[in-house]
């Protein structure tokens, strides 16, 4: 059952503590969109002056995260790149093919 009416002092802190807290977040998401709306602006600037937005996204995605996750990361694309003989292109999947074949 929910209470109507809030008639003690506690429910009276309750509701002002509960109704702050609703306001506080309301405020956040707000400048949350506001947020998301520069950073989308600043991508559509970047488009505009000719910049790649799926690359700038790539770089700040790897911005983010520290150097042993970035390598891990590097490393199983590599191997993965490695399985269909998308770097048999390169002078560095030459020089691999050529080792595992001698």
């Amino acid at each position: 059952m929910v209470a109507t009416e809030w008639t003690s002092d506690a429910g009276r802190v309750s509701r002002d503590q509960i109704r702050a807290l609703v306001e506080r977040i309301e405020r956040l998401e707000e400048e949350k969109k506001a947020l998301a709306d520069d950073i989308k602006d600043v991508f559509a600037e970047a488009k505009g002056n000719g910049y790649d937005v799926k690359a700038l996204r790539a770089v700040i995605r790897l911005r983010k995260q520290d150097k042993d996750e970035r390598a891990e990361h590097e490393a199983i694309v590599e191997t993965y790149m490695h399985a269909p003989g998308m770097l048999a292109d390169t002078p560095l999947g030459r020089a691999a093919i050529e080792r595992a074949v001698a």
